[in-house]
């Protein structure tokens, strides 16, 4: 946690002792009466909070200085085949440490239907894993999150997209990532990551037609959170974000 995060009306209360963030600042970070520690509003400013009084009770008494409007996410969008829970949890965590500014998991036609029944998005883990990402990369803004029930439910209503369309994939790419994204110039990007199985050849038909570019990664066969990241940092190199 490189950076302690508040709500709205959080950030003009006192952090109660058996709050996660009050036990990190105590417990790890070592902070006294008089520190300050980095802190932000989710969604909005950064800057540092001065602690005025730690009580009897190890409750944490601070004031909030703004200093940043924080770090702007980057426009990449990542359409994910819904993975199996334990695998999302990390992906989560490491795209919104990236800054991509939007991820939409997405049901396809080899999706374990146990997986789309999960309750990780629905219990608030998903969100949760965003908020560590977003905290360990010193950041405000967390990733906007969406799931779709089908390729084909997400693709009627958001065809739209004024982006580069990548839809990664080792059987029937057209381009390297690499070569597709040097002649391309993008400005903003929406890339497409299938299940753990892949695609199937209907669905690569379907993001061709919609103006997806089939691109591989190389030969490798990449587990859905790695080629995520990997394909996340790719692009957002590209789009010079990572200089």
């Amino acid at each position: 946690m490189n950076i302690c995060l508040f709500t709205p009306e959080e950030i003009n209360q006192p952090l109660l002792k058996r709050d996660e963030r009050a036990k990190h600042i105590i417990k790890v970070l070592h902070k006294k009466a008089g520190d300050s520690f980095d802190a932000g509003i989710i969604g909005g400013e950064a800057g540092s909070a001065l602690i005025t009084k730690i009580s009897d009770e190890d409750d944490i008494f601070f004031t909030f200085e703004a200093k940043s409007s924080g770090k702007k996410l980057y426009p990449l969008t990542l359409i994910i085949g819904f993975p199996r829970p334990i695998q999302l949890r990390r992906l989560l965590r490491d795209v919104a440490g990236l800054g991509v500014e939007k991820v939409i998991l997405c049901g396809t036609d080899l999706t374990e239907k146990s997986y789309l029944e999960s309750n990780v998005v629905s219990d608030g883990s998903a969100y949760k894993m965003l908020l560590d990402g977003t905290a360990q990369a010193a950041s405000t803004h967390v990733p906007r999150l969406e799931v779709a029930k089908s390729l084909d439910d997400f693709l009627k209503e958001k065809s739209d997209y004024d982006a580069s369309k990548i839809a990664l994939d080792n059987r029937r790419a057209s381009s390297s990532l690499h070569e597709f994204l040097e002649h391309e110039g993008a400005l903003s990007v929406i890339a497409a990551i299938g299940s753990e199985r892949g695609w199937t050849e209907r669905e690569r038909d379907l993001l061709e037609k919609n103006g997806f570019t089939l691109c591989s990664m190389g030969s490798r066969v990449l587990r859905t959170e790695t080629a995520a990241t990997v394909a996340s940092s790719i692009i957002l190199d590209s789009m010079g974000f990572l200089n």
